[in-house]
């Protein structure tokens, strides 16, 4: 008897007598490569501190990130502007909403053909965005320096092209196929963040970019139903830490990338 008392005790006693620190809560987060997977690794070493592991999913497009939220296989995404993010929840009816302002990526027009956007004449082709946003944003910055004028209106296309002094040719492209079309066009808008995988740097390889003020700033996303939520909260306290801040202007500032916040 004296035997089973004892055991009965040292069972109770490793069963409740201490109890074992709670596992963190896992979040799967989307983002493209460069540079949301590394400002990601800095938030997810952050928002540890509250009692989350972030794990990082990497898409290549921009389609499937917000789908994938929009259908739960994600908490949140960081991947897109809010101009897209907008025209993506009216296009596909989803219900997502931006948490974080996070960095700016510099929209530039590259070229391998020539030095200065004063070489480029008539016939020759230049690439763009074939996304909405990106495709509008593009024609925005060569109307800026003077290549074309555009018609007023957010999501404005070649077709809104009132004037083409130049005789340039366009062709709309996906955005991350961008960098390799360069030796089959005279110059392509290229997004900073698939210039910068192209070893493009936007302040000192681009022969037009975007000014700082861009209303583009990438955001940290995440369904309507959970903006309010603690893991939420968490994730936005992480991404506009200081931290993030240091590592955008240490690493990424250089490279033409801007902390948004």
């Amino acid at each position: 008897m004296k035997s089973f008392l004892l055991v009965l005790s040292l069972f109770v006693l490793c069963a409740g007598g201490a109890s074992p620190a709670l596992a963190a809560q896992d979040l799967v987060v989307g983002v493209n490569p460069f540079p949301h997977k590394d400002i990601m690794l800095v938030i997810k070493t952050e928002v540890a501190e509250e009692g989350y592991n972030l794990i990082i999913k990497e898409f290549s497009d921009y389609v499937l990130p917000n789908l994938a939220l929009a259908e739960g296989e994600l908490f949140a995404n960081f991947f897109q502007h809010i101009p897209y993010l907008e025209n993506m929840n009216q296009q596909k009816e989803l219900d997502l909403v931006w948490i974080a302002k996070v960095h700016i990526e510099p929209l530039g027009l590259y070229s391998k053909k020539i030095k200065n956007i004063g070489e480029l004449k008539s016939g020759d082709l230049v690439a763009l965005p074939n996304d909405p946003t990106n495709g509008a944003r593009a024609l925005r910055l060569l109307q800026a320096n003077g290549l074309i004028e555009v018609k007023e209106g957010d999501l404005v296309t070649v077709r809104d092209i009132t004037a083409n002094p130049r005789g340039l040719r366009f062709r709309e492209i996906e955005a991350a196929q961008l960098p390799r079309s360069l030796d089959d066009v005279t110059a392509a808008v290229i997004n900073a963040n698939f210039a910068g995988q192209a070893n493009l740097n936007p302040a000192n390889d681009a022969l037009v970019v975007e000014k700082g003020d861009s209303p583009y700033a990438n955001v940290v996303v995440v369904r309507a139903q959970d903006q309010d939520s603690p893991a939420a909260k968490a994730l936005q306290k992480a991404a506009n830490s200081p931290a993030v801040k240091a590592m955008i202007e240490k690493s990424l500032t250089p490279k033409g990338i801007l902390p948004a916040f």
